[in-house]
């Protein structure tokens, strides 16, 4: 079966034709182009705002006019990430998408489910004809991977609606109702290097095949991180005389890194012994939560410089001291994270070292208190460290006339209930609560896993039952 013959096929089609432009973040000239033809060709008042958001807005059909007006809201970026055998430019290719079973997957590369499904779901009903809606006022938001700074700069007074719905949870049977706050932690320091004696040995080690995922929704599986295994492997090695001479560990800021790189010189070749004996270790402490890690070490041709033994003491020393993972469990949540840190992005060349990590809480003081736990071991090494790129939690309303209309939808339509939730993740609803006063706010989707990740596959069965419950909410939305 190919994805353009999947039911609902109008959902189904306008996520393909999406999914053929290229929208990295940072990068949506030509998903902004696309969607606002999009909107122009069915004749609907079409705006893009300042920093690029597209706004389409289309008339309640007969009989829903004096209903409440509807934002749907969904982002057009996506995260850009692939294998390392996948040859797949993203500049210039659409997703190479395939059906296997129940889920919809990509060639060696995101998918783009999180959250092209959800901006395809609106444009089904935008396009369509035959579909009972109130007033719709579609926000087709940008950059929300990298500091959600479209929902940020949203716009003020361009929005009228009095209900968001947030297409951009990846469960099915969830209903979120709040989430977390973020803020990002990125360090840099320029060491001066040494020439390498070319008696010395120089090796490349690789660590991969780990699964990755979403650093917020996926932090509390408790996943290999590539920069922190990466690290073990060279830590505490003064014995071998160990220096570094590069490292290129993690890609994005909210993606768990699945994969790091790093040359390193040795005086003797002692040190593979060591380096057999931690990867066992290491190995054996994954064996469930990551059976497929891949780590090895081979030869490499000697580079010109690297760390001195001390430098690189001192840099293992702060990666470990770093903070990654769970900080704490929500009290107020069962099975909530409420605080924790991502170490997404560890990088040296040339001297050059930096570091990328991205912290989140439900808890305002939470999240800063861990941003300065992970700042403090960059401080003591002497880095220049900023913090920046923060955007506010979404504080759950537990008298929300939008999920009581949800909720009662999906036990009608399911005969079960929902799981009612916050999320440990960034949903744009904090910032648009801010922007656009007011606003009765739920966000719910389809099943999407491996987000963030080149697994990253969506259900076809869930995608549908999304849609009945999309469907029947818009033709039941309360009166003003």
């Amino acid at each position: 079966m190919e994805v353009r013959e999947i039911e609902p096929r109008s959902l189904w089609n306008h996520f393909a034709d999406l999914n053929a432009v290229p929208r990295p973040s940072k990068k949506e000239e030509r998903v902004i182009a696309f969607i606002q033809d999009f909107g122009s060709e069915l004749g609907l008042e079409t705006y893009t705002d300042p920093v690029g958001n597209v706004i389409i807005k289309k008339p309640a059909t007969e009989g829903l006019e004096d209903r409440a007006t509807v934002i749907l809201q969904s982002h057009l970026d996506m995260v850009h990430q692939k294998n390392a055998d996948t040859d797949f430019d993203f500049d210039s290719q659409g997703i190479q998408m395939y059906v296997d079973g129940d889920w919809v997957r990509a060639k060696g590369t995101t998918l783009g489910a999180d959250n092209g499904i959800g901006v395809a779901a609106i444009m089904a009903v935008l396009s369509a004809d035959d579909i009972p809606h109130p007033p719709i006022e579609a926000l087709f938001t940008i950059d929300e991977e990298t500091g959600m700074t479209g929902a940020m700069n949203l716009e003020q007074g361009i929005l009228k609606g009095s209900i968001l719905l947030n297409l951009d949870t990846e469960d099915d049977d969830e209903f979120s109702i709040g989430c977390a706050g973020g803020i990002d932690t990125n360090t840099r320091k320029h060491f001066t290097t040494e020439v390498v004696d070319q008696h010395e040995k120089a090796y490349k080690i690789t660590v991969n095949g780990l699964k990755g995922g979403h650093s917020g929704v996926d932090i509390d599986l408790e996943r290999g991180n590539a920069n922190k295994i990466m690290n073990r492997l060279m830590y505490n090695c003064q014995e071998h005389e160990l220096r570094v001479a590069s490292i290129d560990g993690g890609s994005l800021r909210n993606a768990i890194p699945r994969e790091s790189f790093a040359t390193v010189v040795v005086l003797t070749d002692a040190y593979l012994k060591e380096f057999d004996k931690r990867v066992a270790e290491i190995k054996a402490e994954y064996q469930h939560e990551d059976p497929d890690l891949n780590i090895e070490i081979e030869e490499t041709e000697m580079p010109f410089h690297a760390l001195s033994e001390r430098d690189t003491e001192l840099l293992t020393q702060a990666l470990y001291g770093c903070h990654n993972g769970v900080l704490k469990m929500s009290r107020a949540i069962e099975g909530l994270v409420e605080t924790s840190s991502s170490l997404a992005r560890v990088k040296l060349e040339d001297g050059v070292f930096i570091t990328q990590s991205l912290q989140r809480s439900s808890v305002e003081s939470g999240k800063m208190d861990v941003a300065y736990t992970v700042a403090a071991p960059f401080h003591l090494l002497e880095c220049e460290v900023e913090h920046g790129g923060a955007y506010p939690g979404w504080a759950p309303n537990p008298d929300s006339k939008i999920m009581t209309v949800l909720k009662n939808k999906y036990e009608e339509l399911f005969n079960e209930s929902p799981k009612i939730m916050a999320i440990h993740a960034g949903l744009e609803c904090g910032l648009l609560g801010e922007r656009v006063s007011g606003l009765d706010m739920i966000s719910f989707g389809p099943t999407i896993k491996g987000a963030h990740s080149p697994d990253e596959r969506c259900s076809i069965k869930s995608t549908l039952k999304f849609w009945n419950l999309f469907l029947a909410t818009l033709a039941d939305i309360p009166k003003n």
